[in-house]
């Protein structure tokens, strides 16, 4: 009997024991290679990296599950990032339908701890296309701008290296909150900087995403930013509107010719395919003379004039030679300037002395900075609620499609925006060209049609 009772008491054990063995069992040593390095001896780039518990267990074990998704996520476009990057989650699949996503976000990473995981995490899935966003933890370690605008122009070295054809688009940091460790003069000491680290380079697409969130003192807004630092649905919405033009130029989505269907006794400006019957126009002198004057009294802040010598003709081509001027399935792009603000216009080659009515439709990026020019005058067409001049229109939609109708009577234009009146009495010359304008940030045309009385 006591033999008995032992022999149950042991099977007893054995019962609870076997599940804690098996739980046990199911928790190998993570990889080293995921590890945070143990010091910072001898690491690349400058600042914080991160170490309390919670964080490095993360980095680590999020860095051994991307490694068992390499293969299935070659060829993605990747958005790499920290917590607010980690926070796409599975909307991707709603936002970007049909676009291959990995995502490499990991919450609490700062920029030296993503230049630390470039090669393995983004650089080995041979990644079509990069979206980055980084710096605000810096920013809560107390990291200087310089050092990581330094860390982010060590990335973008480092993904040349590995692919000089890749498209990187990087946003700049979003707003925040002083009580975060994150006020608004810092951020945008960062976002400074980072322009700085990639101008003059057309391998990187800025979007002013700082622009795009930020209220009146320059901070997030509780309706997109509930704890004052991370996105919620609508946040992402709207993150994902402004990336989406980019993203279409670079091929990743619409990409779909357009089906519109010019209405009765309008012609096609533009044929969607190329820029035929459009080109560059001669810079008049007085143009010029007025550009040399700003730049010297403004020396690094006027923005560049693009000056043409002579007419250049892009009858055929599918992009300016200098790729400003972009057809893509039914879009006339202009591309985002890698000097940060580029003047430069295109001009129809044809002139339209008689009355006519205008049609198009545009779509602007944050912040984005155009015009459409009408026998030569120009009437300013941006993101106009953050760009202005017109910010009080009720109609207007951000980041979205928009209608412009130019009625031109003798020498006077009526001119609209959604049916709202952007002037009532644009004052014209007898003839001259239609042209569209590039400046800052991107903009898109398409369905230019004119009916002429």
């Amino acid at each position: 009997m006591k033999l008995n009772r032992i022999l149950s008491s042991l099977s007893v054990m054995a019962l609870f024991a076997t599940p804690l063995f098996a739980q046990e069992a199911k928790q190998p040593a993570i990889d080293p290679r995921f590890v945070l390095p143990a010091t910072e001896d001898g690491l690349p780039g400058a600042g914080p990296i991160r170490r309390y518990e919670g964080f490095q267990k993360k980095w680590a074990t999020r860095r051994a599950d991307f490694a068992k998704h390499q293969a299935d996520d070659q060829g993605s476009l990747v958005l790499f990032g920290d917590s607010i990057t980690e926070g796409w989650g599975k909307r991707t699949e709603e936002l970007f339908p049909g676009v291959k996503i990995a995502n490499r976000g990991i919450g609490g990473d700062t920029t030296r701890g993503m230049l630390l995981r470039l090669k393995d995490d983004v650089l080995s899935l041979n990644p079509k296309g990069l979206v980055m966003l980084m710096g605000t933890n810096d920013l809560a370690e107390k990291a200087n701008a310089s050092d990581i605008a330094g860390n982010v122009k060590l990335i973008v070295a480092d993904v040349k290296k590995a692919n000089p054809k890749l498209p990187i688009v990087l946003c700049l940091v979003f707003p925040s909150s002083e009580s975060k460790d994150r006020p608004a003069a810092a951020i945008k000491a960062i976002n400074d900087a980072y322009l700085v680290a990639v101008k003059g380079d057309p391998q990187v697409t800025v979007v002013d995403t700082w622009s795009l969130y930020a209220n009146a003192e320059g901070n997030a807004n509780p309706e997109e930013f509930p704890d004052l630092l991370h996105l919620n649905d609508a946040g992402y919405k709207k993150w994902a509107a402004a990336l989406r033009p980019v993203l279409a130029t670079l091929g990743f989505l619409e990409t779909e010719a357009d089906s519109f269907t010019v209405e009765p006794g309008f012609e096609s400006l533009f044929n969607g395919r190329d820029l035929t019957g459009w080109g560059y126009r001669k810079t008049p002198d007085d143009v010029v003379a007025k550009m040399k004057q700003n730049q010297a009294k403004n020396p690094g802040k006027a923005p560049n004039i693009m000056i043409i010598e002579k007419p250049i003709l892009f009858d055929g081509l599918s992009s300016s030679p200098d790729g400003r001027y972009v057809a893509m399935n039914g879009r006339l792009i202009v591309t985002t300037p890698s000097e940060g603000r580029k003047v430069q216009q295109v001009w129809t080659t044809r002139e339209f002395p008689k009355d006519f009515t205008l049609k198009l439709e545009f779509r602007a990026n944050p912040n984005a900075d155009s015009g459409v020019f009408i026998r030569q005058p120009q009437l300013q067409c941006r993101d106009y609620p953050l760009a202005g001049p017109y910010k009080e229109l009720k109609n207007f939609k951000p980041l979205a499609w928009n209608e412009m109708v130019v009625e031109v009577t003798g020498q006077t234009a009526r001119c609209t925006c959604n049916g709202e009146v952007l002037e009532a009495e644009l004052k014209l010359p007898e003839t001259g060209p239609i042209g569209l304008e590039g400046d800052r940030g991107q903009m898109e045309y398409r369905r230019i049609r004119i009916k002429t009385n």
